[in-house]
Order: C-alpha cells, then sequence, then structure tokens
C-alpha cells in the first residue's frame, strides 16, 4: 500500500488529499475466514502515518494493530512497514483506516472476509452482487428480482448516521464482520467505525430512487449540521425516470429512541455454523463514565469551549496524553516503561455522583491529565464485563466506543445510571447477545459489554468519534501473557518503526 498525496476532484473542486494508492476511499481487501494477509505500508506521503485494521483481532499479535505510540511509533515519510493481518473467526465486513491523526479522513478502506476457504457457505441465500458502500456520494445500478449484499462502512469522522433507500426495506445480516439473526427495517443506524451487512431486494417500479443518510444529534447545546447525504439506486432498462427520486423517509435528527431501537434489534446468529461464547462467571468488573470535559484554555485568545475554556474528553475522568514511544514496546521492554505508562488506571469512576443529572456543577467537568498513559492490566483468560456510563458533563451526546483486539458481546443497555443490583437482572440478553467491536453508548445511558481477555498484548479503548479521540476519550489495556506458548504475545516484526 502506497499512502501518499493524490489529486482529487469533487463538487467541481480539485485539492490534494492523503490516499493509499492514489484512491479514495482507498482498495478492497478481499480474504477468507481465517486467512494471513501481509502489507507491507510504503509512507510517500509528507507527515507520520499508521494503518489499523478495524475489526482484525490479531491474535497475540498487537505489532501489527497499528494505533500510533499504543503499538508502534508512526511510520515516518519515506520509510515502510511490513505488517500481519492475522484472521481468525471475523466473517463479514469490516475495513481498515489510518490510525494517526485526523488522517483517516481519507486513508481508509473496506475488508471482506468472506466464509473459510472452500466452504462458501453464507447462512443466507447467498446474494447475486455484493456491493461495498463507504459512506460517500454513490449510485448503485440494480435490477428486480436480484438480491444485493450491501457491506456499509459507516467511515464518517463524527456522526452517527441514519440510511435508508425509499420505497425499499432492507434485512440486516450482520455487523462488525459477524453474523447476525436477519431482520427487516426501514432505516438503519450505524456508528463511525462500525459495519453493518443488509440484503438488499430490489421489488420496486423501474425508477430512480434516493439512498439518504442523515447525522443522529443527540447533544442539546451543540451546533448541528442538518445536510442530508444522498446517493441514486436507480433500476437498470430503458424507461424514463420521473422528475425527481423518490426521498425515504428518515427518523429526525434528534431520535436517539430510533437509534436505540435499531441497535437493541442486533441479535448473534448463534447457529452450529455460527456459536458465540458469552462470558457468564465474570471475574473483572470495571465500570468507566465516558464524557465530555473542559479545561483551562492556554492560549492568550479565549478558546471554543463554554466560557473561552478548552473543550477535552475522558474515561472515568482521566484524559489521555499520547506517549511519545509507544506502550507496547515499553511493556515488551524494548524501550523503557518510565514515563510511558503506569498501571493505575481506575477500574471506577474516582468520584460517584448522579451522572446523568442536568446541571452539574462546574468542578467536576475539569479531568486529570497526566504525563503518563495510565492502562488496566489485565490476567490471561479473565472474564471481562465493562459497563460504559454516559455523563451530561458540558454536553452529553452518544460515544461510539470501539476496543482493539477483541470482539465483545453487548449484554446489555439502557437509559440512566447503571444499578448493579438490578439492571442485569432485568436489562440483560445473555442468550443471544450481538457480537460487535463498536458500539454507541447512548446519551445519559449505560451499555455493558462482556469478552475473554484471551489476545495478550497491547489493546487500545477509544471513542471512534474523532474529535473525542483527539480530546483525551481513550485508554489502554495491557492483557498479560498465558502459560502455554500459544497464549503469549508473537515476537515483534524486524522492521518496527523507529520512535
Amino acid at each position: 500500500m502506497q499512502v501518499e498525496e493524490a489529486e482529487y476532484t469533487r463538487l467541481c473542486s480539485s485539492k490534494k488529499i492523503l490516499t493509499v494508492n492514489g484512491s479514495f476511499p482507498g482498495p478492497t481487501l478481499y480474504a477468507h475466514r481465517g486467512d494471513t494477509i501481509i502489507v507491507r505500508v510504503f509512507n510517500n506521503g509528507n507527515q507520520n502515518i499508521t494503518l489499523h485494521w478495524h475489526g482484525v483481532k490479531q491474535p497475540r499479535n498487537p505489532w501489527s494493530d497499528g494505533p500510533e505510540f499504543i503499538t508502534q511509533c508512526p511510520i515516518q515519510p519515506g520509510r515502510n512497514f511490513t505488517q500481519t493481518l492475522l484472521l481468525s473467526d471475523e466473517e463479514g465486513t469490516i475495513w481498515w483506516h489510518a490510525h494517526s491523526d485526523w488522517s483517516r479522513a481519507t486513508v481508509h478502506g473496506a475488508i471482506i472476509v468472506y466464509p473459510a476457504n472452500g466452504t462458501d457457505h453464507y447462512p443466507y441465500a447467498k446474494p447475486d452482487v455484493e456491493v461495498p458502500i463507504i459512506l460517500d456520494t454513490f449510485r448503485l445500478t440494480v435490477e428486480r428480482g436480484k438480491t444485493y449484499l450491501l457491506r456499509m462502512v459507516n467511515a464518517v469522522m463524527n456522526n452517527i448516521m441514519f440510511f435508508s433507500i425509499a420505497n425499499h426495506q432492507l434485512t440486516v445480516v450482520g455487523t462488525d464482520g459477524s453474523y447476525t439473526k436477519p431482520f427487516k427495517a426501514d432505516y438503519a443506524v450505524i456508528s463511525p467505525g462500525q459495519t453493518l451487512d443488509l440484503l438488499l431486494q430490489p421489488n420496486q417500479t423501474s425508477d430512480h430512487y434516493y439512498m439518504a443518510a442523515r447525522a443522529l444529534n443527540t447533544a442539546t447545546r451543540v451546533k448541528y449540521d442538518s445536510t442530508v447525504a444522498t446517493g441514486i439506486l436507480q433500476y437498470s432498462g430503458n424507461y424514463t425516470p420521473s422528475s425527481a427520486p423518490f426521498f425515504p423517509v428518515l427518523p429526525d435528527h434528534t431520535n436517539d429512541a430510533s437509534s436505540i431501537n435499531f441497535t437493541r434489534r442486533l441479535r448473534s446468529l448463534d447457529d452450529s455454523d455460527h456459536p458465540i461464547d458469552v462470558p457468564l462467571n465474570v471475574t473483572t468488573h470495571l465500570y468507566f463514565t465516558v464524557s465530555i470535559n473542559t479545561r483551562p484554555c492556554n492560549t492568550s485568545s479565549p478558546c471554543a469551549g463554554p466560557n473561552g475554556t478548552m473543550f477535552a474528553a475522558s474515561v472515568n475522568n482521566n484524559s489521555f496524553i499520547l506517549p511519545g514511544v509507544d506502550i507496547l514496546e515499553a511493556y515488551s521492554g524494548r524501550y523503557s516503561a518510565a514515563g510511558v505508562y503506569s498501571d493505575d488506571f481506575p477500574r471506577v469512576p474516582p468520584l460517584a455522583f448522579n451522572f446523568t443529572g442536568d446541571n452539574l456543577p462546574l468542578n467536576l467537568q475539569v479531568p486529570e491529565r497526566n504525563t503518563t498513559a495510565k492502562v488496566v492490566v489485565l490476567e490471561y483468560g479473565s472474564t471481562v464485563e465493562l459497563v460504559f456510563q454516559g455523563t451530561n458533563l458540558v454536553a452529553g451526546i452518544d460515544h461510539p466506543m470501539h476496543l482493539h483486539g477483541f470482539s465483545f458481546y453487548v449484554v446489555g443497555s439502557d437509559m440512566g445510571n447503571f444499578d448493579k443490583d438490578k439492571d442485569p437482572l432485568t436489562k440483560y440478553n445473555l442468550v443471544d447477545p450481538p457480537l460487535m467491536n463498536t458500539i454507541a453508548v447512548p446519551r445519559n445511558a449505560w451499555t455493558a459489554i462482556r469478552f475473554k481477555a484471551d489476545n495478550p498484548g497491547v489493546w487500545f479503548m477509544h471513542c471512534h468519534l474523532e474529535r473525542h479521540t483527539s480530546w483525551g476519550m481513550e485508554m489502554s489495556f495491557i492483557v498479560k501473557d498465558g502459560k502455554r506458548p500459544d497464549q503469549k504475545m508473537l515476537p515483534p516484526p524486524p522492521d518496527m518503526p523507529l520512535c
């Protein structure tokens, strides 16, 4: 993959953007379940870069995961790095993107993982046509009677999106590289970082129909861009289309309930070929608040936050600062860990209060910022329940939280503050919860996930709204090696980028 600047024209305007192999979006990678992909990344641009393989669990191989200063130092201009993608049980649509600064705005592409080589077995009727859709300008030509598998990636930087096609229903069959029980929907909701597999069966009069996407905005004190992005679904054949394409009905941009209801319909397929293994005996309990914060402005002119402050963000009131050396190489002993990370990230909020209350005191808005990155260390094989708690500090908003190195089961979610004694008894689904790697925590609500810490290494977790990541809504896990050789990290590649 050649990371390079290229001239790109959109809406009659041309400019240079950072691309991979000169294309935007970048190339789609195709593989089968269990394959190994070798990617050599050449940085021909003028800025540092890393690439992350979003949804690839990389068993025992954090070295190729990609987030800068977490598992590697960035690839400097003029240098290259060979990354090994170890596919395991992923099947469906995942994706890749830059993981340094804001470069993923233009440096991204899809990864399509077919069933294991030689099986060609889908848990639904094999589609006639497969169409990767990275939310972007798009025109799709269809034939009545055929089935289309829309492999959708939300690669936008800062918006959860509603998506719909006028006069057509969608059948949801997968998310985040895992199959779901099929269900029909008039619209879909997809968070930044998330993927959806959708079946479309064109059955309408030959014409042009709008595909439309609108951003969800649940923050009451934040400016909102009301633009509705559109593409065209057009039937093949000779006919005179209507003067204006049919337009779909989308939920209102503030309709958080529509977003929550769609996500609650996701259920793991859980058939004989795709069994699930929900952790039932939890050994590690974590409770993380995710918050927008403010901190004093460090410039002579006022900053963009309330009352001239600077916006910040945090997990458990810790606003993350990237170290100057990556945590993985410090943990493995290549570099000294001193000043890079410490293992004292709080496992519960440092201060308990009504997280979803109105008019919260100003003194709660300022997060802790440290000179070293704080991490949570997990024993190999531990079963983890992590409850994300949304807060109403500064501006309550949905947060799509992404965990590297794992898929997790979304076992519960509800509005308000989490009640550890009551909610697991009445709000949890431990039978067929969806298996995901990115989940939107609704505004002023909680979401519980479970996973088994059986992938040794350093693994990043962060909000996939790029603005919030840049403000500090992130942290890292270190999963220790197990006792057996096949439970230990693989050795580092010889060409790790220099720090």
